[in-house]
């Protein structure tokens, strides 16, 4: 008999994250850093799944499943 785990997951900047379903890059973005969010369009953010850039133009077709490896980097001012 084989078991079908309950929580299924994506790796997220290297922490397990888990998934109900696939979400859209736009809307894992929001929910992991939504003060960069301005008007509904995040700023300052890029994202790369399974080792590939994803390009902004993208996110919004691009879903994140179960098993993706996805790493979201966000810019910062200073020095």
């Amino acid at each position: 008999m084989t078991t079908v785990p309950t929580e299924q997951t994506a790796v997220v900047n290297g922490e397990p994250y888990p998934l109900d379903g696939p979400v859209p890059v736009t809307e894992l973005v929001a929910r992991l850093v939504p003060e960069v969010v301005v008007d509904g369009v995040p700023q300052g953010v890029a994202v790369a799944v399974d080792d590939a850039v994803v390009p902004r133009g993208a996110w919004d077709r691009t879903e994140i499943r179960p098993g993706m490896r996805v790493e979201v980097v966000t810019a910062v001012q200073g020095g």
